[in-house]
């Protein structure tokens, strides 16, 4: 099974910003702690990180027929790209979206996430916690 994770913006600088909303994890120990829990399930796991919202299509474009799921952390895009939207429902594959912090308690503007029309679930508010029930559901999903 082949699994790719997406985050966008600024989750490169995890643990070092507003760490009393993303925590003080670094972005390496995020990496490290989910790599970790998809070897142990036998998923095979690609990373990538970009700031750059063309760059974050380019890359969901690029997981047709390669993969067969995203678990995508779009950031500030969840809530501001209908294109992130529309590449996820191009692939056409199952797609999960996560979030470090709960957004649903935040500022207006996050509650709003244009990539939940694309996504079968979504994780939030847990931290690490939260990609790793996004690969769990994924799995699960995918063995179906």
């Amino acid at each position: 099974m082949r699994i790719v994770i997406i985050n966008g913006p600024n989750i490169n600088l995890q643990g070092l910003r507003e760490t009393q909303f993303y925590g003080t994890m670094t972005y390496q120990e995020l990496i490290d702690g989910v790599s970790a829990h998809a070897q142990k399930n036998n998923v095979e796991m690609r990373w990538f990180q970009s700031n750059h919202e063309g760059t974050l299509l380019d890359i969901i474009q690029s997981c047709r027929d390669k993969y067969d799921g995203i678990i995508i952390n779009a950031a500030a895009y969840s809530h501001t790209s209908i294109a992130i939207l529309d590449a996820l429902l191009a692939v056409d594959l199952p797609t999960i979206e996560v979030h470090l912090s709960d957004v649903s308690t935040r500022e207006n503007f996050r509650k709003v996430s244009y990539l939940k029309h694309a996504c079968i679930a979504c994780f939030q508010g847990e931290g690490l916690l939260s990609y790793l029930k996004a690969i769990d559901h994924l799995i699960e999903v995918l063995d179906q």
